[in-house]
């Protein structure tokens, strides 16, 4: 698989155009996946050809907030698109992941809940 970043709810157009802007320097594809795909393997979102389909068409809740998944990035090239993320002043974003060999698997909002589990448990950690 390429590079690629998978792009989940962020509606606002302005922000989307801020995202593209950081990024496209970098070269990495931008991905919006729209809510009906929402049911499919987040390793069938990033183009992976070993893994099938889910039939039909995602029905359920829309992600709370924007979140975002990186496929095939090393860590100089994520750490690239992090600054720039961070830089273009459309975030923040929180709510971010890695595809892995074991969350490929996953459905985006299975991936974002847990992602978000782990956030606000790490928002109470650092409050205390």
């Amino acid at each position: 698989m390429r590079e690629m970043i998978l792009l989940f709810h962020l509606p606002d157009r302005a922000k989307r155009r801020m995202v593209e802007m950081a990024l496209l320097p970098l070269k990495v594809r931008l991905k919006y996946v729209s809510y009906e795909e929402y049911n499919q393997p987040l390793g069938v979102l990033a183009g992976s050809k070993d893994l099938p389909a889910a039939p039909g068409v995602y029905e359920g809740e829309e992600l709370s907030d924007a979140f975002f998944v990186f496929s095939s990035l090393n860590g100089s090239r994520l750490d690239q698109v992090l600054y720039a993320l961070r830089r273009c002043g459309a975030g923040p974003f929180p709510y971010k992941a890695v595809l892995t060999p074991a969350n490929q698997f996953w459905t985006a909002p299975q991936c974002f809940a847990e992602i978000k589990r782990e956030h606000e448990k790490m928002q109470e950690i650092t409050k205390e």
